[in-house]
């Protein structure tokens, strides 16, 4: 008697088992979650591209196994598509160890990806801002000049996490720089070099006050929004800045903080890029931030939160969920 009821109890949990695996295959994902993908990732560059948001971020590991990138693409934020090394080293010579903060710009029906690769600590040492190029966002990539774009440093600037802004005017410019300065240059149009000032310089410091590193630019109502990180990257205090300018070469004043740690959610929240959907007038900040009780410098997650504005046009601090973003299509 005693067996038989043991067999009829297993048979019970199997079948609420398979009902509640039913049943969860049966839910439609309504939000994006924080993380949006699995594994360690950071440094995040978020796009769109057609029908599809792509997000490029820095594969989260030891410079020395930092040599690739990955990139996810969702039709709507929720449902994510891993691309696996869309870049690789192989097929960039120069580059050796620390691969990391894609940015990516369309231009011509080509995509270009520019990337800093061996965290050089001096002009005499290899390594700089690169580009690589490919016909499709998802890759593959392949270096597009055979040697860095930037390989020096200017105006103190370390030649890394470099943004590349598309200005109302057409131009292009690379804003870049770690070790608490900040340069925008200007971009030729093919992407094969800088192009000088009128004054004769190519680098222009615009460094604001706090800045680190980890730019990023954009124009709304006319104005321009200058965004960076401060702080440590593997420290708790990481967190991100913005000032806003009638000029991309300012000057920016400081407004203040508008993403950092929350503990009850994450530490090191940092290293943002921005997400418009033009067609809807939504607005995403794309981010990496660490677990609690992550001690690990390198265990860092990219998430996806609404970035809103006041009435003023000043961005409201962001409030990091677990839950992350609802469902919106492109258009």
């Amino acid at each position: 008697m005693f067996r038989n009821s043991c067999y009829v109890f297993v048979i019970l949990l199997i079948l609420q088992a398979c009902s509640r695996s039913s049943h969860q295959q049966g839910t439609k994902k309504t939000t994006s979650g924080n993380p949006i993908a699995e594994g360690w990732y950071a440094d995040p560059e978020g796009a769109i591209f057609g029908n599809k948001y792509w997000v490029y971020p820095t594969y989260s590991a030891p410079y020395k196994d930092q040599v690739f990138f990955d990139a996810f693409s969702s039709p709507d934020l929720v449902n994510w598509t891993k691309h696996n090394r869309i870049l690789d080293t192989v097929n960039v010579k120069w580059a050796k160890r620390a691969v990391w903060a894609p940015a990516i710009v369309a231009k011509g029906g080509k995509y270009y990806l520019f990337f800093g690769a061996n965290d050089i600590q001096n002009n005499e040492q290899q390594g700089g801002i690169g580009v690589a190029v490919a016909d499709n966002p998802a890759g593959p990539f392949i270096d597009y000049l055979g040697k860095p774009l930037i390989d020096k440093f200017y105006n103190g600037a370390q030649p890394i996490d470099q943004f590349v802004f598309h200005d109302k005017d057409g131009q292009y410019y690379i804003i870049y720089g770690g070790w608490r300065h900040c340069n925008i240059a200007k971009l030729k149009d093919d992407f094969t070099g800088l192009i000088p000032y009128a004054d004769g310089t190519t680098f222009k410091e615009i460094t604001p006050k706090g800045y680190v590193e980890g730019p990023f630019m954009f124009i709304k109502d006319g104005r321009y929004y200058f965004m960076w990180s401060e702080g440590g990257w593997t420290g708790p205090n990481y967190s991100v800045a913005y000032a806003i300018a009638d000029s991309p070469f300012g000057p920016f004043e400081r407004v203040g903080k508008i993403l950092q740690q929350d503990s009850t959610i994450a530490t090191g929240a940092g290293h943002h890029s921005v997400i418009h959907n033009t067609k809807k007038d939504k607005w995403f900040i794309v981010y990496h931030r660490r677990p609690l009780g992550e001690t690990n410098g390198n265990h860092r997650v990219t998430c996806i939160d609404e970035m809103l504005f006041d009435e003023k046009g000043f961005i409201k601090p962001v409030k990091m969920t677990h839950i992350g973003v609802k469902a919106l299509a492109i258009k």
